[in-house]
């Protein structure tokens, strides 16, 4: 730990600071997610999934250990490897991973570079069974495939790294998907800068997909994605499988046709008010084998004379309007906000390393710290407090301080008295130990 000499401050000289407190933390909070942590068996799963070629004869830190010391590093905030070099005797996170020392930035990274292809698909495996065992908690009766890509920006030589046209900038283009119910991070691959948006996207969802149908037929999948997602092979899947699609397409010249004969601007009744209307018809572009429904929205704002318009392929049953359709994809919306929650408070864009799987090693784990964030916030959090997010629990109920005292048998915690959010904190705790799992 580094030290500081004791320091007077010039405003109140009687006041003298230092950091020789003794064993005190800043992070007391990260017991709650301990604790939510082996009600679902969070950390336990990873570390029966996890299979990597080690070939260390002695070592102090176990892989499991270096999973779950990175994973709780980001929750609290400390997203850098180097972090760990402060936090090495921290009497909370030496009680939460289990050791006398936390491993040291050199460990972290050599710990990343003992993954491959197969162990990060077994990484992958372990979130889909946690992520089962919380759609059961739920009770969920819908899941909602929302699909994006998102750029991760890099500096100097790194693998993969490429320029991306659309973002105009160097770096990676990963590809996501979120449940739009729950928020829930659903599975991520990253891929080179210069990629297109749907590049690889059916053997990405394909899995998830028959996944949900054999594990939960009783569900209801959804999927959505803007025009970038708009590809023939996509709706084939969707269809084959039962799930039902709303997915933006880029305009052509038909189908602008098409919609500039609903609603021609020579019939405008009064320019001075803003016309929406919303419109389907069949049609089938030349790489599609078979025609399906398009929906038109039309819109011409107050004071314009010529309307914009909108196109939407679906295969959803006459029973929704097509308003209705367009208002279910435009709630796809909240899906910027997960991406943006899980890059400022995961660091799921952090792409620093030279190599392209430890980079992608590093945006598994992000994952990870973000669902077991989502899950202790919907399962345990208050009403009206469920959509929190990261930045405002870690005020809350992470930066909690405390002070280590020990006795004969056991480790007292003493949180800080004027702990302003002590009510929300005993409330979490005590939802979580209530929770029941079966």
């Amino acid at each position: 730990m580094a030290t500081l000499p004791q320091l007077t401050l010039d405003f109140n000289r009687k006041i003298k600071l230092s950091n020789d407190g003794g064993e005190l933390s800043s992070d007391t909070g990260e017991f709650l997610f301990r604790e939510f942590d082996e009600k679902i068996n969070f950390s336990s799963t990873l570390a029966r999934f996890l299979n990597l070629k080690d070939n260390r004869r002695y070592y102090v830190h176990s892989n499991e250990n270096l999973l779950r010391q990175k994973i709780y590093q980001i929750i609290a905030g400390y997203t850098d490897d180097d972090n760990a070099d402060q936090l090495t005797r921290d009497p909370v996170f030496t009680q939460i991973i289990g050791t006398n020392a936390l491993a040291s930035q050199p460990s972290l990274s050599r710990f990343f570079r003992r993954f491959d292809d197969q162990s990060m698909e077994e990484l992958n495996q372990a979130n889909q069974e946690l992520i089962d065992k919380v759609h059961q908690l739920r009770e969920s009766k819908a899941v909602i495939f929302d699909l994006d890509s998102t750029h991760s920006d890099t500096y100097g030589d790194q693998e993969a790294a490429a320029y991306n046209t659309h973002y105009g900038t160097v770096g990676f283009h990963p590809l996501v998907a979120f449940d739009g119910v729950t928020g829930d991070f659903l599975k991520a691959k990253l891929r080179p800068g210069n990629v297109y948006t749907s590049n690889g996207v059916v053997d990405f969802i394909q899995p998830l997909i028959e996944h949900y149908n054999e594990k939960f037929p009783e569900t209801t999948p959804f999927l959505r994605g803007d025009s970038g997602f708009a590809v023939p092979a996509l709706y084939d899947l969707c269809e084959r499988e039962s799930v039902y699609y709303v997915i933006r397409l880029k305009s052509n010249a038909i189908l602008q046709r098409i919609a500039d004969e609903l609603h021609p601007p020579s019939i405008i009744s009064d320019v001075s008010k803003t016309e929406i209307y919303y419109e389907e018809t069949i049609y089938q572009a030349n790489s599609w084998s078979k025609p399906r429904k398009v929906i038109i929205k039309s819109v011409r704002p107050a004071g314009e004379l010529l309307f914009s318009h909108s196109f939407f392929v679906t295969n959803l049953v006459d029973a929704f309007s097509p308003e209705a359709i367009v208002l279910t994809y435009q709630k796809r919306g909240t899906m910027e906000n997960y991406i943006k929650e899980a890059k400022n408070g995961f660091g799921f864009d952090k792409m620093n390393s030279h190599s392209f799987q430890v980079n992608e090693v590093k945006m598994m784990l992000s994952l990870l710290a973000y669902n077991l964030t989502n899950w202790l916030r919907t399962l345990c959090f208050p009403e009206g407090q469920k959509t929190m997010q990261i930045e405002t629990i870690r005020t809350r109920i992470i930066k909690v301080a405390s002070k280590l005292v020990k006795s004969g048998r056991s480790l007292y915690f003493k949180l800080a008295s004027s702990f302003v959010y002590q009510e929300f904190f005993w409330n979490v705790l005590q939802r979580v130990q209530r929770l029941k799992i079966v």
